[in-house]
C-alpha cells in the first residue's frame, strides 16, 4: 500500500517537524487540517504529548506525524506517539533501534532522515519503513551534504520501488513539490515555508530576521550538547564568531564535540534556563531557538534556523495558505 493511502494523506506535502517548540499543536494541526501532513517537533515530553493532543484536536480525522531527534528521544516521547495517535514517526540525527522496534510493534511506520546513499542503506538495514532524504539547502540540523536534486536519485536507487522516500530541502512553492514528485519522491517536506506562518511558535523577531536575511550559513556554533552542522540565518552571534570560519572557532567546535555525551543526558526542560544565560560575547550556544514570549534580544544569541528558500519567501501567512501554495 502507498504510504499516503496508509496514513490517509490528501496532499503530498509534509511540514517539517521543527523541534524546540516551533512546530507545536497550532502549526501541525493547521497543516493537517488543510490536507497536508502536520508534524509535531520534539520538545520536553509533557509539552510534546500536549502538542500531539492539540494538533489532533485541531485536525479531527486527519493524520498528524511526529519528528524525534534521536539523541534526545525518551521513553515518554515514544509512548506519546503510540498512545496519542501519531500516524508516522520520523527520526532525525540517528536511529535508536529500541525505539524503532517499539514503534513498529505498535503499528506505526518509522522513517529516518538521511543525506547519502550510505546512510540510506544503513537505515534500511535497520528496518525502517521509509526515508526522508535531506538536501544541503535545508534549514536546521543537517545530514544533507549535497543539493536534494543530487541526493534524491542516489537514495531512490538504494530504496528501490518498495520503500517510500520523501524529499526535504528547497521546498518553497508548488513547482518545487512537482519537481520532487516528478523525480520519484512520494512527498515533499517543507520547513522554512511553515516556519514563516502565523501558527509557527517562532518569535516574531526571528521570523522578521529570516524574511530580511540576505543569506544563510552552515555552522556548528549552536552546537553545545549537539555538535551537528546546522543552517541558520545570521545574527549577532554568527557575526561575532563566524567571520573567519562559518563553522565557528576551532576551540568552540571542540567544546561542542566534548559536550555531546552530556547533551544526550540533559533533559529538554533544561534548555530554557540555559538559553536565558547565553550571551553573544561567550560562544557557548545551545541548539535552542527563539520562541514567542522570549525577550526580543534572544534572536541575537540563539539559532535562527532557516533554509535557502528564504530567498523566495516574502511574507508570514496562515499555515493553511502555505499548504495551498505548495499543493501541486
Amino acid at each position: 500500500m502507498d504510504i499516503r493511502d496508509r496514513i490517509g494523506l490528501e496532499h503530498p506535502v509534509v511540514q517539517a517537524g521543527m523541534g524546540g517548540g516551533v512546530a507545536g499543536g497550532p502549526l501541525a494541526g493547521a497543516v493537517s487540517a488543510a490536507g497536508a501532513l502536520g508534524t509535531v517537533g520534539i520538545m520536553a515530553p509533557a509539552r510534546f504529548a500536549g502538542a500531539l493532543q492539540d494538533a489532533r484536536r485541531r485536525a479531527p480525522g486527519r493524520p498528524v506525524a511526529a519528528n524525534l531527534l534521536a539523541p534526545f528521544t525518551r521513553q515518554a516521547h515514544v509512548d506519546a506517539c503510540i498512545e496519542l495517535g501519531a500516524v508516522l514517526v520520523v527520526f532525525h540525527g540517528g536511529l535508536p533501534r529500541r525505539w524503532l522496534t517499539r514503534l513498529q510493534a505498535a503499528g506505526l511506520p518509522v522513517f529516518a532522515t538521511v543525506g547519502t546513499a550510505e546512510e540510506a542503506r544503513a537505515a534500511l538495514a535497520a528496518g525502517v519503513d521509509g526515508l526522508v532524504v535531506q538536501g544541503l539547502e535545508a534549514g536546521g540540523h543537517l545530514v544533507g551534504v549535497e543539493p536534494v536534486a543530487a541526493a534524491l536519485p542516489r537514495v531512490l536507487d538504494v530504496a528501490g520501488d518498495a520503500v517510500p522516500v520523501m524529499a526535504a530541502g528547497g521546498v518553497a512553492d508548488s513547482a518545487d513539490v512537482r519537481r520532487l514528485l516528478g523525480s520519484g519522491a512520494c512527498a515533499a517536506v517543507a520547513g522554512t515555508r511553515f516556519l514563516l506562518t502565523d501558527e509557527s511558535a517562532a518569535h516574531a523577531a526571528y521570523k522578521e530576521r529570516v524574511l530580511t536575511a540576505q543569506s544563510t550559513m552552515v555552522t556548528t556554533l549552536f552546537g553545545l550538547g549537539w555538535p551537528m552542522r546546522h543552517r541558520v540565518a545570521p545574527n549577532a552571534a554568527t557575526d561575532r564568531w563566524c567571520t573567519r570560519d562559518e563553522l565557528g572557532p576551532r576551540w568552540v567546535r571542540q567544546v561542542g564535540r566534548a559536550s555531546a555525551a552530556a547533551g544526550r543526558r540533559l533533559p529538554l526542560t533544561a534548555l530554557d534556563p540555559l538559553t536565558a544565560r547565553q550571551r553573544v560575547g561567550i560562544p557557548l550556544f545551545s541548539p535552542a531557538l527563539p520562541l514567542a514570549g522570549m525577550p526580543a534580544e534572544s534572536v541575537d544569541r540563539t539559532a535562527l534556523y532557516a533554509g535557502e528558500t528564504l530567498h523566495r519567501i516574502d511574507s508570514v501567512i496562515p499555515a493553511g495558505e502555505a499548504v495551498a501554495k505548495l499543493v501541486p
